[in-house]
Formats: structure tokens, sequence, C-alpha cells
């Protein structure tokens, strides 16, 4: 059994580079390099998948075709749209939906044109030991791996994990209107990302199990540039490195 993990951004998979163990290899295949080793005692490839929904899709078959992963698990950072969602919570999609994706008057919007589906659910039981994994990071690994002034520079006070609907599109949604008219078209929407649908369409069509993981960079409002940077460097690639981790133990 080999384990997929994949990012877009390269400080949410370093420090998960590097402790991988020792004898690991590296394959490039179209423009990317997959690390195939081992990670606490699994079978995995670690891959940056670069930003976008082409950049994951593509990815994602990489995975499946040249290395025969039977499970994908997706880290990184999410804008939260859903009142309530601050910077720090951590949300766990429990499905996923391409809100850029229109095909209208041919397809319902939002539908994946002949496939008949809008909304990709992902794997339960993969999820529920991530929100088990992100939930045991945030009580009691967060206060000694973030230090005090950054979680107070970002609000980050008593984090917490959420499961629900993530979207996701080519855009970097930075402002309260765009944002707004997501959950407009998806009330139930908890955050907004740029790669997990299309992830999770690729995993649906071969059948490979998967989940997605987000942490909450920003409020996809009109100060998401400016926190996302400091965020990534500073939050996030701690944020995945512990969550993963944890997640690695329980899945036995």
């Amino acid at each position: 059994m080999t384990l997929g993990i994949v990012a877009a951004m390269h400080e949410e998979i370093a420090e998960l580079l590097r402790d991988m163990e020792s004898g690991a290899r590296v394959a490039r295949i179209g423009m990317r390099d997959y690390y195939v080793g081992t990670l606490d005692g699994h079978a995995c490839v670690i891959v940056l998948a670069r930003l976008g929904k082409v950049a994951a899709a593509a990815t994602a078959t990489a995975l499946i075709h040249e290395f025969k992963i039977d499970r994908l698990l997706f880290t990184g950072l999410a804008g939260g749209i859903a009142p309530g969602l601050p910077v720090g919570d951590v949300v766990v999609a429990n499905a996923l939906m391409q809100h850029d994706l229109d095909a209208q008057p041919l397809f319902p919007r939002h539908e994946v044109p002949l496939l008949g589906k809008s909304r990709f659910d992902a794997d339960p039981q993969l999820s529920a030991q991530l929100v088990e994994a992100a939930g045991a990071f945030l009580r009691e690994q967060l206060p000694q791996r973030i230090e005090a002034a950054t979680l107070r520079h970002f609000r980050i006070d008593a984090p917490r994990v959420h499961a629900g609907l993530v979207l996701s599109g080519d855009q970097f949604i930075s402002s309260h209107a765009r944002a707004a008219a997501l959950l407009a078209a998806a009330p139930d929407a908890l955050a907004v990302e740029m790669e997990g649908a299309a992830v999770a369409q690729v995993c649906y069509e071969y059948g490979v199990r998967f989940a997605v993981m987000r942490t909450v960079s920003d409020n996809a409002n009109d100060q998401a540039h400016v926190d996302f940077p400091p965020f990534l460097k500073n939050v996030a690639s701690v944020y995945s490195h512990g969550i993963v981790k944890r997640f690695l133990a329980l899945d036995r």
C-alpha cells in the first residue's frame, strides 16, 4: 500500500521531505519531482503539484499511473468563506466542488460534463483520521511548535477542526464580494482553494481513496494577499507537518 502526499506549495511538504527515511529516490516526471520512499514506516510518494487545477490533476494522474498509489492526501492552505471560520482553523473536506465550472446550458452549473456529478465525496475513513489527527495536533502540539508571538500576530486562539464542503477554482479569491458570491452559490461551503476538486475528480474516476486537509490562511477578502505569504512561511508548514505525521500514526 502506497500513500501519495501532495501539496501546492513547497513549504507545505518541506519538513515531510526532510523526515523521509534514508534510501528515498527521486523520479522526475512532467517537470515534477516525485520523492519515493518511507515516512514513519509508510510507503509514500511526496510531490509538489504547484498551484491550480490542471497542475493538481496532472500530478494525481501520475501518482496513480506511475506509482500505483492506493490513497492520496492533499495538504495545504485555503481561504475561509463560511462565517465563524477564523485564520488558523483547519478544514477537512467531506466533499469538493469546482466553483468555476459552468457548462450551461448544456449541463447544470458546477456539474462535470458527462459524469453527472458536481460534488465529489472524500473517503470517510481517511477524512475521519485527518479530523482526529488535526484535533490532536491543535490541542497537544501547536503551542510548542509555533511561537506565541506568531500565534498572536495571526490572532490564532483555540483553533478548531471543521468538516464540510471545500470549493476549488483557478482564481486566488481576495475580495469580500467574490467570497460572498461563492457562498451564495454554495451556502454550505466552508473554504475555497485552487486544487482539491480536480484531485477529487481524478481519484473518483480511477477509484482511488483520497482526503483533503486545508489550513485557513485568510478569509478570502481584500487582505488575503497580505496574509498569505507570512502565514505560509511561519504557520502552514508547521500545520502540514504536524497533522500529516499524526495522520500516519493513525493510518495502520
